[in-house]
């Protein structure tokens, strides 16, 4: 498990920190960017084991977005991706998000505020 790399895309510099600090207690390396263009090149550039994205950065879908992007990669099509969001709670939708292989190519899908556990245990089962 140790020196595996996660890339945090978030524009909320708290929620990178407190992240960082859970992950790297774990062992991993963590890297982060604040949108979702920064994080597309550190993707490109370090390749990481897996990849936590925001959905609402600079646009409200910005994260939908940029894993679309990831998905039509060749280097990084593979690479397992958590998506963190609060747009429910924030837009005050009554459904949530499902994992798809087109629309939402992720992994798997988070509500904010996620608790320590949940999470390593989320980046356990997808980081290989």
């Amino acid at each position: 498990m140790s020196g595996k790399k996660i890339l945090i895309i978030d524009d909320d510099p708290d929620f990178v920190d407190s992240i960082r600090a859970v992950l790297e207690a774990r062992g991993y390396k963590v890297e982060s960017a604040p949108d979702g263009t920064e994080g597309f090149k550190k993707a490109k550039e370090i390749i990481p084991n897996l990849i936590i994205l925001d959905v609402m950065m600079t646009k409200n879908t910005e994260g939908f977005e940029v894993s679309r992007e990831f998905q039509k990669d060749e280097d990084l099509k593979s690479v397992p991706i958590i998506m963190i969001t609060g747009i429910r709670e924030q837009m005050n939708l009554a459904f949530g998000f499902e994992p798809d292989g087109t629309w939402l190519p992720v992994k798997a899908v988070l509500e904010k505020t996620i608790k320590p556990d949940q999470l390593l245990a989320k980046v356990a089962e997808f980081i290989n």
